[in-house]
C-alpha cells in the first residue's frame, strides 16, 4: 500500500465530513421524508438540537468509527487483526447499557445483542452470525456506519478496506448488511486515488456478491438516476421497491444503503446538495449523512467545505468518544485523524508522525481550530483563524485576531479538555469523560505578535474549572508582555484545583492602551508531565468532580462519608480517571474491603480491560495483576485480608517495572517484558461485591 501525497489533508477532510454529515442529520435521526418536509424542508444548513442539544453532540455514528478503530493500535497494528480482536475492543471500551449504542435490548438492537454474546463468551464472528441471531437482527445498519475508519486506513487500496470491514462488520453483523459496509469502505478507499462517482461504486461492487441485494439495488438506483434527473422520484422508487416496509427489524441496512447511493449519484459531486438530498431523504439521517460526508470529504479533500456555506465554523472541529476510555473522550477532528493517519502509516512500514513534537493543539491541518473558539464573556469581539506561516517547528498557527476599543480590556480564547458547561446535560447518549489536563502537569505555548500590531499587548494562559457547586471559574498564568512583532514562549505549571476539574484551556490577551487593534499567533499549545493531584471530594460540593470518573460499576453513591464506595454486583468494574498521557506515576488511596471477591487500586488504565492492579482477594492472597484483554498474574503472596478494614494501597511505575506497596510496606517489584502497558490512568476495581476508599493521590515520580 502506497500512501498518497495529500493523506493527511484527505484524511482531516474525510473526518470534518463525517462530523457534519452526523451533526447535520441527527436532529432529524428516524424521521419519514413528509414529516422532515412538513417541519424543515429541504435539509440544507444545520438544525436546531433535538431537545435543546447542541449542535456537537456524543453520538454512536461518531463513537462507534473512531473507537473500534483502536483494535489496530491495541494489537500493535497487526494487518492480520481478528473480528475476536475487534471484538475485545468493543467489551474494553464499551460500558454495558451506558456508552457508544443504543441498548435497545437483546434481539431489538443489534449492537447490544452482539455485545451479550461477546460478554458470555461468544467470539466474534459468531457473536454477529445470522445463525445466532436471525437475518433481520443481523442485517441492520450498525456495521455501515462504524465503517469509514477502516477505509481511510487503506488508503487506494479497496480491498483491503472492503477486508478490514468485514472483519470489523462481523462482530455485530452479517450478510447484505456486511456487504453495505464493504461497498463504502471500498468507495472511501479508492476516493483517495479517483475521483468518479460511477468508477467509485464499480469497485464498492467489485468487492461484493453479484447476486447479493446491495449489488442489485445498487444498479436499480443508478439506472432510475440514468433515467430520472429529479432525485425525488428517484426517492419514491427506493421506497417503493427498498422501503422500511419490506425490511424488518428498527433501522435496515438494505433501505438505508440506497439513500447513500441516491444522494450521491443526484448530488452530482455538490456536497451541500448531497448532504441535502440524504437527509431530507429521511430513514436513518445522521449515519447516512456521515457516510455522503466522510467519502466526498475524501474524495475532494477540504475543497468540499468551500463555499458560502459555513460547514466547518460551528463545530470548531470538536467532537466526543464517549467512551470507558475517558482520558480520549475530549477530542478533536485533527486529533482523530491524526491516529487514523498512523494508523495507515503503520500498515504501509512507514513511522508515526507528530506535528510540532507532538504537541495536543498544532493547527498544522487547514483551517483547523482544534476546537478553540472566542470565549463570549470577553471584552471585545475577536476572530479565530487557522492561517500559514508563523510558526517555528510547522506551518500553521491559531491567529487571534482582536479590536481592543478601551484599555485593559480582555480577550479569550478556549478550548474542552473535559464536559464543557453546554454537555453538562446532554440529551441522549450521556457523555462519560475524564479532564484531559490537571494540577501538576505544565502547560507550554508560544506565541508572537504581528509586527503591524497597533500596540504590545500582554498574554497569559488560562485554565476554566468548574468551583463550588459546579460554577465555573478562571485561574490565570503568568504575563508575558508582546512588544510589536516579538514572541514568547509561555509555561505554567497548573496549581492545585481543590479536586476540581479543568474543563476548558486556552489563552487571555490583554492591552493597557485604548485601540488595540491586532493579531497574536498562537503556534501551539501542550502540556506534560505526570499530574500532582489529589481526587477528593470538593469542599464546595458539586457533581462535576464525579462526572470526572468514569462510572463502570452498579452503584456509586455520593451519601455515604466515604468518598467512594463502588459496587460491582457480578463481575469486574471500575471507575477510572485520567489519559494515556499519564506514563511514570505513583498512585495510592486507603481502599477497604466491605464485601467482595477482590478489589484494590489499579495504574494505567486504558478501558475495562487494560490496566495494572493492586488486588486484594477474599481467599486471603494479594496480587498484582495485568489486564490485556485477558488477566493475568504478575506476583501473588499470601495476604489475610480483614473485611472493613482500611489498607493503604499504592502503585508506583517507572518504564516496565511496577512496585507495589500495602501499608507502606512493598509487596511486589516487577518487571513487565511482555507487551508493557506504556500509559493509562487510575482506577478503583472491585469484583462481585462493594468496595471503598478516600481520597486517591496522584502524583511524579
Amino acid at each position: 500500500m502506497t500512501i498518497p501525497p495529500d493523506y493527511q489533508e484527505r484524511v482531516y477532510a474525510g473526518v470534518l465530513g463525517k462530523l457534519i454529515g452526523v451533526y447535520l442529520g441527527r436532529p432529524i435521526e428516524g424521521w419519514a421524508y413528509e414529516k422532515i418536509m412538513e417541519v424543515h424542508g429541504e435539509v440544507d444548513h444545520y438544525l436546531p438540537g433535538r431537545f435543546g442539544a447542541p449542535l456537537v453532540v456524543t453520538d454512536d455514528d461518531i463513537t462507534g468509527t473512531f473507537t473500534f478503530l483502536r483494535a489496530l493500535a491495541d494489537h500493535d497494528f497487526d494487518p492480520n487483526l481478528t473480528p475476536a480482536q475487534i471484538g475485545g475492543t468493543w467489551l474494553n471500551y464499551a460500558i454495558d447499557r451506558r456508552t457508544i449504542f443504543w441498548w435497545g435490548g437483546f434481539g431489538n438492537s443489534t449492537e447490544h445483542t452482539a455485545y451479550l454474546r461477546l460478554k458470555h463468551g461468544i467470539p466474534a464472528p459468531e457473536s454477529g452470525s445470522i445463525a445466532l441471531n436471525g437475518k433481520i437482527v443481523a442485517e441492520q445498519i450498525g456495521s455501515q456506519i462504524f465503517i469509514d475508519g477502516w477505509a481511510m486506513i487503506a488508503p487506494g487500496d479497496p480491498v483491503r478496506a472492503a477486508d478490514f470491514a468485514r472483519r470489523a462488520a462481523s462482530v455485530s453483523h452479517d450478510g447484505e448488511a456486511i456487504y453495505g459496509a464493504q461497498v463504502v469502505a471500498a468507495m472511501e478507499a479508492q476516493a483517495f486515488v479517483e475521483s468518479d462517482i460511477q468508477k467509485l461504486i464499480e469497485t464498492g461492487l467489485s468487492v461484493i456478491p453479484r447476486d447479493s441485494i446491495i449489488a442489485r439495488l445498487i444498479h436499480d438506483v443508478r439506472d432510475w438516476h440514468a433515467a430520472e434527473s429529479d432525485w425525488r422520484k428517484t426517492r419514491l422508487r427506493i421506497v417503493e421497491r427498498y422501503g422500511y416496509d419490506r425490511y424488518g427489524g428498527n433501522c435496515h441496512m438494505v433501505p438505508n444503503h440506497a439513500l447513500i447511493i441516491h444522494s450521491l449519484l443526484h448530488g452530482g459531486d455538490d456536497f451541500r446538495k448531497s448532504l441535502m438530498i440524504v437527509n431530507t431523504s429521511g430513514w436513518d439521517t445522521d449515519c447516512n449523512s456521515g457516510n455522503v460526508g466522510c467519502l466526498l470529504g475524501i474524495k475532494n479533500g477540504l475543497r468540499t467545505f468551500a463555499g458560502d456555506d459555513d460547514w466547518r465554523g460551528p463545530i470548531a472541529d470538536r467532537l466526543y468518544l464517549s467512551t470507558a476510555d475517558g482520558g480520549r473522550a475530549i477530542t478533536d477532528a485533527a486529533a482523530e485523524s491524526l491516529h487514523i493517519v498512523n494508523a495507515g502509516r503503520a500498515l504501509a512500514n512507514q513511522p508515526p508522525i507528530a506535528p510540532k513534537s507532538g504537541a495536543r493543539f498544532h493547527f498544522e491541518f487547514p483551517g483547523s481550530v482544534q476546537g478553540f473558539e472566542s470565549d463570549p464573556e470577553s471584552d471585545a469581539a475577536t476572530t479565530i483563524q487557522n492561517v500559514e506561516g508563523r510558526s517555528r517547528d510547522g506551518h500553521r498557527t491559531l491567529a487571534i485576531s482582536y479590536n481592543l476599543t478601551k484599555a485593559d480590556a480582555v480577550v479569550r480564547i478556549a478550548s474542552p479538555t473535559f464536559i464543557p458547561p453546554e454537555a453538562i446535560d446532554m440529551p441522549g447518549y450521556q457523555l462519560y469523560a475524564s479532564p484531559t489536563l490537571y494540577a501538576g502537569q505544565t502547560l507550554r505555548a508560544r506565541v508572537e505578535a504581528d509586527s503591524a500590531n497597533s500596540a504590545p499587548v500582554l498574554c497569559r494562559l488560562v485554565i476554566h474549572t468548574y468551583g463550588d457547586a459546579d460554577a465555573p471559574t478562571r485561574r490565570r498564568g503568568p504575563i508575558v508582555a508582546l512588544g510589536v512583532g516579538t514572541g514568547a514562549n509561555l509555561s505554567w505549571r497548573i496549581p492545585d484545583t481543590a479536586g476540581q476539574p479543568i474543563f476548558a484551556v486556552g489563552l487571555e490577551i490583554s492591552s493597557s492602551a485604548a485601540n488595540g487593534i491586532g493579531t497574536v499567533y498562537l503556534d501551539y499549545l501542550t502540556w506534560d508531565g505526570a499530574p500532582d493531584v489529589t481526587l477528593d471530594r470538593p469542599a464546595g460540593g458539586g457533581e462535576l468532580w464525579r462526572r470526572a470518573w468514569v462510572d463502570a460499576v452498579d452503584q456509586w453513591e455520593g451519601r455515604w462519608k466515604e468518598t467512594y464506595r463502588i459496587v460491582k454486583n457480578e463481575g469486574v468494574g471500575l471507575i477510572s480517571q485520567g489519559t494515556a498521557d499519564w506514563t511514570d506515576y505513583r498512585v495510592g488511596a486507603p481502599v477497604t474491603i466491605r464485601l467482595a471477591k477482590s478489589g484494590g487500586l489499579a495504574a494505567r488504565v486504558g478501558g475495562l480491560r487494560r490496566y495494572y492492579a493492586l488486588l486484594l482477594d477474599e481467599a486471603g492472597t494479594a496480587r498484582l495483576v495485568k489486564c490485556r484483554d485477558l488477566t493475568t498474574n504478575l506476583a501473588i503472596a499470601p495476604f489475610p485480608v480483614e473485611r472493613d478494614r482500611a489498607y493503604g494501597l499504592s502503585l508506583e511505575l517507572r518504564g516496565a517495572r511496577i512496585v507495589a506497596a500495602i501499608d507502606g510496606d512493598v509487596l511486589f517489584d516487577v518487571e513487565d517484558t511482555d507487551r508493557p502497558l506504556t500509559g493509562g490512568g487510575v482506577a478503583l476495581v472491585v469484583e462481585d461485591g462493594c468496595l471503598s476508599a478516600d481520597a486517591v493521590r496522584v502524583r511524579p515520580l
